[in-house]
């Protein structure tokens, strides 16, 4: 199961962003079919690792701002819903749509 974060203010991006630790950033439409379903499959996957990592949960349509900063910080074209992998200064990997896989974000939480 993912321990979903609430990513719902600029001052977490900030700490994301001068954080030295790699965590993953889920940006999800609440009002969208394909959103739901990356999200399930997220979530249905999780428990496959033994890993310990973050994953920030964006609530695109009540925090539309946040995502524009993401979109801005990271040089990441905007897209819902969308898959970061974040360490830092850098976007790592980015994933959206039907490519969101869970695999994803275990391969680069290290």
């Amino acid at each position: 199961m993912i321990n979903w974060i609430p990513l719902n203010s600029l001052d977490q991006l900030q700490e994301i962003l001068n954080s030295d630790q790699v965590c993953a950033i889920f940006k999800h439409s609440t009002t969208c079919g394909i959103s739901g379903m990356a999200k399930r499959n997220l979530e249905r996957f999780a428990n496959l690792t033994d890993k310990s990592y973050d994953v920030y949960y964006l609530d695109l349509l009540a925090f539309r701002e946040i995502s524009h900063q993401i979109a801005s910080i990271w040089h990441v074209e905007h897209q819902s819903p969308q898959l970061l992998i974040i360490k830092g200064k850098t976007c790592i990997f980015n994933a959206s749509h039907g490519d969101i896989d869970f695999d994803d974000v275990v391969n680069h939480i290290k």
